[in-house]
């Protein structure tokens, strides 16, 4: 159950900090308005909050989130740039996933 748990504070973190910063990359690249930049502002710092839930140290959460957002900045991109991913991105991908795994959740004596 602590790994389901941990594995849904990546992923809300994951969505504020790509949410955040797509939309203050709206506000200056896609000329959006000032209200895009400051509330991409605001669920950029949520994000930063949400990652301090974990359990564990900050070197390890932040190393492992790398891998995290690796995958879910590739299906951002999918989803919502219409960005396909080809076999190289998922396989990068699933290296990456499997690199957080063994990060957070291996035992340690």
């Amino acid at each position: 159950m602590e790994i389901i748990k941990s594995l849904g504070i990546f992923f809300l973190a994951g969505l504020c900090e790509i949410g955040g910063g797509y939309l203050v990359w709206l506000w200056l690249k896609e000329d959006k308005p000032l209200w895009y930049g400051i509330l991409g502002s605001i669920i950029l710092a949520m994000y930063g909050v949400v990652a301090t839930w974990q359990t564990a140290s900050f070197g390890r959460v932040y190393a492992a989130y790398g891998g995290v957002f690796i995958v879910m900045a590739l299906v951002w991109a999918w989803k919502v740039d219409g960005f396909k991913p080809d076999r190289y991105d998922i396989m990068g991908a699933l290296i990456a996933l499997l690199g957080v795994c063994i990060i957070m959740y291996m035992p340690r004596r």
